[in-house]
């Protein structure tokens, strides 16, 4: 259902919309999870690394459109915010045409460059078989993960968090459903485990029109709204574009440690993918509150309150860095058992690298949390350049350790290459946002008006327990809107009844 992110106390607005992304995101990483014990399991430390070789490479082009969707949701989110739905409407329109046209190029021309890609990366001749068909096959389902990327970030941007994590695992059951049929019962190979993936994210583009259809009125489009303009487009553009190019540059530093880890071995390789899988988890947890942020943001600046902007990602900052020191403790402790998982006890020295590798980032994880929640902050209000520029930074520093470190110090060296990117990044970001913040001091807020009456449910204890005790009607404030919608809120007169005397 969409909800407003305008009101209610910030961290805890923040919190409750964070939580479904947190465990979606868990969730979306246990696709990969879920590829990787069968691949490694069933087929192999060789099948597993020519599944992780593959990762630079999707994530170049794949990420690229995870950017540019989540980028055409902020005009979404901002309209929103602003209760223009006729706004809503026609981003949406704009979203999903610029959504198809990239889906199109992506299908049309991706599976040709995998191959000869591969080979420029250096990747493993042993490993180049496989490799390509897990390759191929994902970037021929790049329409269905596109169009399920927009459809989860439109809905978020309503500030409906729940329902694409609903659908989320609904399709990842489904995912492991079929990437066991197609590897332990079929016999298809690493092809059949990224086929698995392709079609449980084609089933979630179908659940999430179909709940769009039945509940969310605000988001059925209309002939009208389909007639965008060029403003339209280029304003999606200028927030989706650069969302999406970050992307790809942090992708390309991931090619770069590809290449690196390729002229190391296959058992580097292989560790590297394991640890990933792992710390991707931890990651997509702090990941979601850069998100949640963003869409917390873009409807507040939306709506003209940049008090609660600033309020809100000052609390998202505490929330998140506690998260990350959480997280970097039990990523150290448990950083040895969680790697069996994937590759059981027949490759110890796999084994060793991937671990070495997740301590060094969970020491790191407080520096990826600040990056992740002031980035977000200023995707939110529409910033595109400095987010752009870290991404830039962060190729450098990524590509530039795993060079030289990777050089000097073997595996330890490329796995120091991430944290070196996100303390780099970080160090850009932080500014950029203080400045901003300064900037939201000196704005003034929107008038706000006052329903009538609104339920408010009295509790007290009762034995020890919450007790709704009563059910009462009190104003509460709301950010000022248009005339038009004002008027609707107000309550109606009663008619009054003329009596004629007789």
């Amino acid at each position: 259902m969409a909800t407003s992110l305008t009101t209610g106390r910030p961290w805890r607005v923040i919190l409750l919309f964070t939580v479904p992304l947190m465990i979606g995101n868990v969730v979306q990483q246990m696709y990969h999870v879920a590829d990787t014990i069968v691949v490694g399991r069933l087929l192999g430390v060789d099948a597993l690394a020519a599944v992780g070789a593959t990762g630079g490479l999707l994530f170049l082009l794949l990420g690229f459109a995870w950017g540019l969707t989540s980028g055409f949701a902020i005009p979404t989110a901002q309209a929103f915010g602003a209760r223009d739905y006729a706004a809503v409407r026609r981003s949406v329109a704009t979203g999903a045409i610029l959504s198809g046209i990239t889906s199109v190029m992506l299908t049309a021309g991706a599976p040709f460059l995998s191959e000869p890609a591969l080979i420029l990366l250096q990747t493993p001749p042993e490993l180049l078989a496989d490799a390509t068909q897990f390759t191929v096959i994902s970037f021929l389902g790049a329409g269905a993960l596109m169009f399920f990327n927009f459809l989860s970030a439109v809905i978020r941007a309503i500030g409906d968090s729940r329902t694409p994590l609903i659908f989320l695992v609904v399709s990842c059951v489904l995912n492991v459903i079929l990437v066991i049929a197609a590897v332990a019962w079929l016999g298809f190979g690493v092809a059949g485990a990224a086929l698995a993936t392709v079609i449980a994210q084609a089933v979630s583009v179908l659940l999430c029109l179909e709940f769009v259809r039945r509940r969310i009125p605000e988001l059925h489009l209309h002939r009208d709204d389909w007639r965008i303009t060029r403003a339209d487009v280029t304003e999606h553009l200028r927030l989706g574009l650069p969302m999406g190019f970050q992307a790809s540059i942090i992708a390309i530093g991931a090619l770069i440690v590809q290449v690196r880890l390729n002229s190391l071995g296959a058992e580097a390789v292989a560790a590297y993918t394991a640890a990933s899988r792992v710390d991707g988890l931890a990651v997509a947890l702090l990941q979601s509150m850069s998100l949640a942020v963003s869409m917390y943001v873009a409807q507040n600046y939306g709506a003209g309150r940049p008090d609660r902007i600033r309020r809100g990602v000052v609390q998202a900052l505490y929330i998140a860095v506690g998260g990350a020191v959480v997280l970097g403790v039990l990523m150290v402790a448990l950083g040895g058992p969680l790697v069996r998982v994937f590759v059981g006890d027949a490759a110890p020295d796999v084994v060793s690298m991937a671990v070495s590798m997740l301590i060094i980032n969970g020491v790191s994880y407080t520096a990826l949390s600040v990056l992740f929640v002031t980035r977000g902050a200023l995707q939110g209000l529409g910033s595109t350049v400095i987010p752009t520029v870290t991404g830039i930074v962060e190729l450098f520093a990524r590509a530039g350790a795993a060079i030289v470190l990777g050089g000097i110090m073997g595996f330890v060296g490329v796995a120091w290459s991430n944290p070196l990117a996100w303390v780099c990044a970080a160090v850009i970001l932080v500014p950029a946002y203080l400045r901003a913040h300064r900037r939201l001091a000196t704005m003034p807020s929107a008038p706000m008006e006052v329903t009538p009456t609104t339920p408010i449910a009295l509790v007290g204890p009762v034995d020890g327990s919450m007790n709704v005790e009563a059910i009462v009607t009190q104003p509460v404030r709301l950010p000022q809107t248009s005339s038009r919608v004002r008027r609707a809120l107000r309550p109606r007169r009663p008619e009054r009844t003329r009596v004629r005397d007789r």
